[in-house]
């Protein structure tokens, strides 16, 4: 049988179809959203992370606005006196080959000059310090720019494989580089202190694969233990030992060429349509040494200071207390260091808060505690307004003794305002569920003993909104709509059906029980494998 040609027109029609889906593509690939890179296919121009900056009325455009004013305190540039440029001129890799996926990158992120004027306004305090930590270890000028990719220079930023800070550091990383994370401080989240940490571990990375700067970012991506095995496999098959020939996560893939579009971008933003911001190359904030624990709110209230900035500045810490351990510095707006050091004196007079604050750890008991902090069970309840002995891990005690507490200070305002954005900031009080199958708003919002209108507020959803597997949606586990709904949940025991990537310390979280009491009402322990269907008893207030 002989086959006949189509008719032409048929051929133009059947192009343009497939011209048309191919544009559709693109358009859904560089989609403008501010998503999570899980949500996205690694090997193509992706939005960069979100980190629940979803909508206007919530503490983090407070913050934003806060860095904003900190940002603009610096004298007017001169001429030849930009810090952008002196950043840009310690650029050494930064290479965007026509039709690459790094040349994608650079018009991705040049197409979006409103996330751009995002980004870079919470860089603008911090970039001076940066320059010159750059220019101590003799480092690239790119680097200034990989906070962007990890975390869009967000100190608050907490990523689902829990790396925190601008520069998204893992604890046991963090604190093998000087690091200090304690129950009043995470140096993770202070940039001034992750700057170096995170500086120093690049440096070493490019020592260990000798200058090849995709490796060592790959490195910081992926781990440097997986890079290094990679590149020995290649080695051991007699293939090259360069990043675009190693086999590697898909996330990493699409890291390094991120990096060099960034580079590329500042380099000539007139390409790829950026207004380059011109910033004098001056510092804009200052760093107080202490001399031990200083209570942030007075000092605040005394020194003129907006609490906001001093959050934004400071994101590392826990409480209203800094670290009894240390680190002991603050950072403060330049414009208001001698108000600062005026103060410091000044604050262990009759209004600062002398009570303290401990974080319940795996096996503490009240009776256990009060023995330790030489109190009794009932002081410990009656300070902490508890009804029995149910402890959760992570959980804040106060302890009793005396001294004014916040409420009956002077500053119960500006305590209750540090506590309202510590709430809603601090990453250890968020946790990010992915939508499964089959699941719902309310659903999820019963399992979490949340409501329905709370997930759509941290999320930034409308009523409307629909939701899709994969989807990642943050929930504030400690949030106040958590503790009243968990408050005013039934005694009766509930049951819980065991879903595919579920774990006993995921469900004990989930529900807010401890591990321990949950091993103990299924005769689990530790050891034990969860089953898909499994069903799990789940007893609130036991």
């Amino acid at each position: 049988m002989t086959l006949r040609s189509p008719p032409v027109w048929k051929l133009c029609r059947l192009l343009a179809t497939l011209a048309l889906v191919a544009l559709m593509t693109a358009c859904a690939t560089l989609d403008h959203r501010e998503a999570e890179p899980a949500d996205v296919d690694a090997g193509a121009p992706a939005p960069p992370p979100f980190f629940l900056r979803a909508h206007l009325d919530d503490p983090f455009q407070t913050i934003d606005d806060a860095v904003r004013r900190i940002g603009s305190l610096r004298a007017p540039a001169d001429s030849d006196d930009d810090l952008w440029h002196r950043v840009i001129r310690r650029f050494s890799f930064a290479h965007c080959p026509d039709d690459s996926r790094a040349q994608q990158w650079a018009q991705w992120f040049g197409d979006r000059p409103d996330y751009m004027e995002r980004v870079l306004a919470r860089a603008q305090p911090w970039l001076y310090d940066i320059a010159n930590e750059l220019e101590a270890r003799d480092l690239p000028g790119e680097l200034a720019l990989l906070p962007i990719v990890e975390s869009a220079y967000d100190p608050f930023a907490y990523s689902h494989g829990r790396a925190s800070g601008a520069w998204q550091f893992l604890s046991g990383t963090a604190r093998d580089y000087g690091i200090e994370i304690n129950e009043f401080y995470d140096g993770r989240r202070d940039v001034y202190a992750a700057t170096r940490a995170a500086l120093d571990y690049l440096a070493h990375l490019s020592n260990l694969f000798d200058a090849d700067w995709e490796l060592a970012l790959a490195a910081y991506n992926a781990g440097q233990g997986r890079v290094r095995r990679a590149v020995q496999r290649n080695l051991a098959r007699g293939r090259p030992a360069t990043f675009e020939h190693l086999s590697l996560p898909r996330e990493t893939r699409a890291y390094v060429p991120k990096m060099h579009g960034l580079g590329c971008l500042f380099l000539e933003p007139e390409r790829y349509g950026l207004s380059l911001p011109e910033w004098p190359d001056r510092p804009s904030l200052a760093r107080i040494d202490l001399e031990g624990t200083t209570d942030i709110v007075v000092l605040s209230a005394r020194a003129d200071l907006d609490l906001a900035e001093l959050i934004a500045l400071n994101a590392g810490l826990n409480r209203h207390l800094t670290s009894p351990t240390g680190p002991h510095h603050l950072i403060v707006p330049l414009d208001r260091k001698d108000a600062v050091i005026n103060t410091l004196p000044s604050l262990n007079g009759e209004n600062s808060i002398v009570w303290q604050e401990i974080s319940v750890r795996r096996g503490d008991t009240l009776s256990g505690l009060a023995q330790r902090h030489n109190t009794s069970v009932r002081a410990l309840r009656d300070a902490n307004n508890l009804n029995g002995d149910m402890l959760s891990i992570g959980q804040v005690l106060r302890l009793p003794g005396e001294g004014i507490s916040p409420e009956n200070s002077v500053y119960a305002d500006r305590y209750q305002e540090l506590a309202s954005l510590q709430e809603r900031l601090l990453p250890t009080r968020r946790f990010q569920h992915q939508v499964r199958p089959g699941e719902s708003l309310w659903l999820i919002a019963r399992n979490y003993r949340v409501s329905v209108s709370d997930i759509q507020r941290w999320n930034g959803m409308g009523a409307n909104s629909l939701i899709r597997p994969g989807q990642r949606l943050m929930i504030h586990m400690d949030s106040p709509g958590a503790r009243n709904a968990a408050g005013s949940a039934p005694a009766a025991p509930s049951h819980y059906t065991v879903r595919n990537g579920d774990s006993l310390w995921l469900i004990a979280r989930r529900h807010q029980v401890r591990l321990n009491d949950l091993m103990r009402w299924n005769d689990l322990n530790e050891t034990s494998v969860l089953r898909p269907g499994q069903r799990l008893v789940i007893r609130p207030g036991a």
